[in-house]
């Protein structure tokens, strides 16, 4: 006797839930938008119900903040915020290269080169958003790759918060050659199953790209300040 497989439908909660963060990590929504509730229903055609506890969800994860009588804003990140982020994220994504480098398949290896070549050949022409979600997906292969399901649980939700810092390093015009060029270190040591140059090269990455991130939150924060005391 056959069973028929029962698909069941995703919550529309959910479906709202996954929506919201990706506007947000991809930088449709940016630090410090208002997010009001009729935007939200009109954007993803739901009732207020469902958006407020898609909304709730997500600020507990730390995308969304909450200010009492003006409702949701995107959170912003201040420089302070983004150093603990990447000191975390440097420890993290060196585990997942080089649990990579040890246990990712074939085919896993060439999603990984895939994605980077993609970067490499298009990614100087490129959207922002387009270039976020090369990223994103490599990324997701070398956490899925990596043979450690705690460690890439906890890699994707530090990435899901890490976006909007990768969208302010990728700002800087001269990022995105020194970013495939350390992306390139790191396909190449997972390839050659070489575990600790596939960590360290994942280390490079995070500590270069936290250098540029951190000075442009630095630069914009002491501007915030300066133009703040000049009002005053």
């Amino acid at each position: 006797m056959q069973h028929s497989l029962k698909i069941v439908p995703q919550p529309v909660r959910r479906q709202v839930e996954d929506a919201l963060r990706e506007a947000i990590v991809t930088g449709r929504f940016l630090p410090n938008d208002h997010l009001p509730d009729r935007i939200l229903c009109e954007t993803f055609g739901t009732s207020r119900s469902v958006v407020r506890e898609a909304v709730r969800l997500l600020e507990a994860e730390g995308l969304i903040v909450v200010y009492p009588n003006r409702g949701p804003f995107v959170a912003p990140l201040s420089a302070a915020e983004a150093r603990e982020i990447y000191e975390v994220r440097a420890a993290l994504e060196p585990l997942a290269g080089e649990g990579f480098a040890r246990h990712a398949t074939p085919a896993q290896q060439a999603a990984l080169r895939a994605v980077y070549e993609e970067m490499r050949d298009h990614g100087a022409t490129e959207t922002r958003q387009a270039l976020l979600d090369m990223k994103r997906r490599f990324y997701d292969i070398l956490s899925q790759g990596c043979g450690n399901a705690y460690a890439a649980r906890m890699l994707e939700r530090l990435l899901c918060r890490n976006a909007q810092l990768r969208a302010t390093s990728l700002s800087c015009p001269d990022r995105l050659p020194h970013t495939l060029a350390e992306m390139g270190e790191i396909v190449a040591a997972v390839e050659n199953r070489d575990p600790a140059a596939a960590a360290a090269a994942c280390r490079r990455h995070v500590e270069r790209a936290a250098e540029v991130a951190l000075a442009i939150l630095v630069d914009a924060e002491k501007e915030a300040s300066f133009c703040e005391q000049k009002e005053a």
